[in-house]
């Protein structure tokens, strides 16, 4: 049963690159928007909020063609980058991981936003009062306390981008070895006759890894919690 064609270890692989990717590249920004968002007033910080939750509500698909409109080749954000930077996102992995880094990016804030908010002001306003650049109090106190929730945030991240088809496949299709990524493999077999332990092989991987992402992040946050119990 277990028994794994070359097609379905690719999709595999592929699907943890992708995911890998659009957690990485987006981690930076989600702590900056996190720290911004539970930290700061300023105007248009409801608006801010509520366009960063936009993608979990919107049809996937609706995202996707979003993303193929701006970053498409004809799009003006893909034809700026093609052109200046040698960069394209239209039907390739890159583009499933830009995909899949905007639909879990809300997740990640989320949690992120959560963690931080849950830090002790008290001891970034003391470490400020000794002198401490801002910067200096974010590092050397903000963030080591809210890591474990930066860390959650980022494991959600993953396992939503993991599991992300919607989006993907409107905008980079399902190219066997390029895009084909674990949910649109599992989706084109079902399109296939006979193709049900495929379809069980691929469909246990996304339940397994998806699980272990799920768990490892409330055991995080539950970790962050008794620590300050």
């Amino acid at each position: 049963m277990f028994d794994f064609s070359p097609a379905e270890l690719t999709a595999i692989a592929l699907s943890l690159k992708v995911a890998t990717a659009a957690t990485l590249c987006s981690l930076p920004l989600g702590v900056a928007t996190g720290w911004l968002l539970a930290r700061t007033r300023f105007p248009g910080k409801l608006l801010l909020d509520a366009l960063l939750h936009l993608p979990l509500v919107l049809p996937p698909v609706v995202t996707g063609y979003v993303l193929l409109i701006l970053f498409g080749a004809q799009g003006p954000l893909g034809r700026l980058l093609a052109d200046g930077f040698g960069v394209s996102f239209a039907f390739r992995w890159t583009g499933a991981a830009l995909a899949s880094a905007i639909m879990g990016f809300p997740l990640m804030v989320r949690a992120i936003r959560l963690s931080i908010e849950a830090v002790d002001r008290r001891l970034e306003q003391a470490a400020a009062t000794l002198g401490k650049a801002p910067w200096r109090v974010f590092l050397g106190i903000t963030l080591p306390l809210a890591w474990p929730g930066v860390v959650a945030g980022a494991v959600l991240a993953f396992a939503k981008a993991l599991g992300e088809f919607g989006a993907t496949i409107t905008f980079v299709s399902n190219i066997p070895g390029e895009t084909q990524t674990l949910s649109s493999a599992i989706y084109g077999l079902l399109q296939v006759p006979g193709a049900e332990s495929g379809l069980w092989r691929l469909t246990a991987v996304a339940v397994a890894l998806s699980f272990a992402a799920v768990l490892a992040s409330e055991w995080l946050v539950q970790r962050q919690r008794e620590g300050r119990a």
